[in-house]
């Protein structure tokens, strides 16, 4: 048993989907959509109300500004226009946060940009600017062994190291692309042995079978996965027999 021990299980809301009603109870923290690659001021506002009624922490989910593409193609656009438009987002979220006299806890980067940034230094670099230019004093959820947890650390960001619970890696650690048909783990136990290997073990069962070292401070769930509502409430009450609280 694992008496006294904490993970922080997150999840992307506020993307369209409507079932972030359904998600909080089973979960510890959010990444909120800032309209950029989905969401709207109204979808925001209604997620923070169910966060904060739940005891969920608050983060925002910038993305590239594509609605098109659901944020998950990177997007031709200058350094200068990506740094400013993930300055505007996360100000998004803060301004609705502050309204309901809340705070925000973290920021989460969506898709592309997401993996983008685990690769890419200079890409990195950018959006950490605009982090400590516009809210330096909040966490940053991190793959591990990634550029933007190098370069985070260097400039005294706070993070958390994140992986994904429903979600096969390759063998580099990098996500398996969508565009493959073992992307996504739907299953409910094997997304809960997922995660528990890498909690109790510190390691990562790729696509491939190759085990892989791994830290992880918190536990992602896509908020978009066909049966998302069954993976985290079976996570919840699975880490509940083993004596491990969400929270």
């Amino acid at each position: 048993m694992f008496f006294n021990m904490k993970i922080d299980i997150n999840c992307d809301v506020g993307e369209g989907v409507g079932n972030e009603e359904l998600l909080m109870p089973y979960i510890s923290s959010c990444n909120i959509a800032c309209t950029a690659h989905a969401g709207t001021t109204k979808t925001i506002d209604t997620v923070i109300h169910l966060a904060k009624e739940n005891n969920v922490k608050i983060g925002a989910h910038p993305s590239f500004p594509d609605k098109e593409n659901f944020g998950r193609k990177i997007m031709d656009i200058s350094t200068i226009e990506l740094q400013k438009s993930v300055e505007w987002q996360i100000n998004v979220l803060k301004e609705r946060v502050k309204i309901q006299k809340s705070e925000l806890n973290h920021i989460k980067f969506h898709g592309a940009l997401y993996n983008l940034v685990a690769k890419n230094k200079e890409i990195a670099e950018v959006v950490i600017q605009s982090i400590l230019k516009v809210s330096p004093a909040t966490f940053l959820y991190v793959p591990f062994n990634s550029k933007i947890a190098e370069i985070a650390e260097k400039e005294n960001i706070k993070i958390k190291y994140e992986a994904f619970a429903d979600r096969n890696y390759n063998d580099d650690s990098t996500l398996v692309s969508r565009s493959l048909s073992n992307a996504v783990i739907t299953d409910k136990s094997e997304v809960f042995n997922h995660v528990f290997r890498m909690l109790s073990l510190g390691e990562l069962k790729t696509a491939n079978g190759k085990l892989i070292k791994i830290k992880a401070d918190t536990f992602c769930v896509h908020g978009d996965t066909e049966n998302a509502i069954e993976l985290v409430s079976y996570i919840y009450k699975s880490m509940q027999k083993k004596g491990i609280t969400i929270a």
